[in-house]
């Protein structure tokens, strides 16, 4: 396994069960530390059952629970130098990356849903202030997003978003019965909200 990739994705339900061999922990910690990936091995087979357990149980979500698990061991494997046994365990360690890490997917959720809250204003009644700050940003975010989508559903999000025009609006300059104009719409923003989930995994 190389230095520079995560340890091996978890594809089931739960990460691999808790093994390690009979390493003691100091023995794993100085392995790992000193960069020897038969320790990080041991190091996720170990605690990964425990990262993935709490990230779990604070997002409710078993795949983004594990994209947190991967996330964790590549964080700490590429940080390995800043981690002092004086300090405390390697476990402890792994647990303070976690409580990190759910932190940052929390917050990165909030933040996606803030976006598609915003983006579906676009699509209400009520004019929009396209100069405003956020909805400058909101543009920028979204533009990127929205060659992803279907035709459809991409030319009415792009009318809403960059021409506030309401659905009725866009229903008489397309000719589409206004139900199918609120079927794109509605379609469209479930798919941008799975496209900036996708994104924020990656990223």
């Amino acid at each position: 396994m190389s230095a520079a990739q995560a340890p091996e994705r978890v594809t089931d339900a739960a990460p691999a069960r808790t093994r390690g061999g009979d390493h003691p922990d100091d023995e794993l910690a100085a392995g790992f530390v000193a960069g020897d990936e038969t320790c990080l091995e041991a190091v996720y087979h170990r605690w990964s059952a425990l990262v993935y357990t709490l990230a779990c149980r604070s997002l409710g979500d078993a795949r983004e629970a594990e994209d947190v698990t991967q996330t964790v061991f590549l964080a700490a494997w590429r940080g390995r130098a800043g981690f002092a046994p004086q300090r405390g365990a390697l476990g402890a360690w792994l647990v303070g990356i976690t409580r990190r890490k759910i932190a940052d997917a929390l917050s990165a959720r909030t933040r996606r849903a803030e976006l598609v809250a915003a983006a579906g204003t676009r699509l209400s009644l009520e004019p929009v202030d396209r100069h405003a700050p956020d909805a400058v940003l909101d543009r920028i975010v979204l533009t990127r997003e929205l060659c992803k989508l279907p035709r459809a559903q991409r030319r009415v999000l792009t009318m809403a978003f960059y021409d506030d025009l309401t659905q009725t609006q866009i229903a008489e300059l397309t000719g589409w019965p206004l139900g199918t104009v609120k079927s794109h719409a509605r379609r469209g923003l479930l798919r941008l909200a799975r496209c900036l989930e996708a994104d924020a995994v990656r990223g």
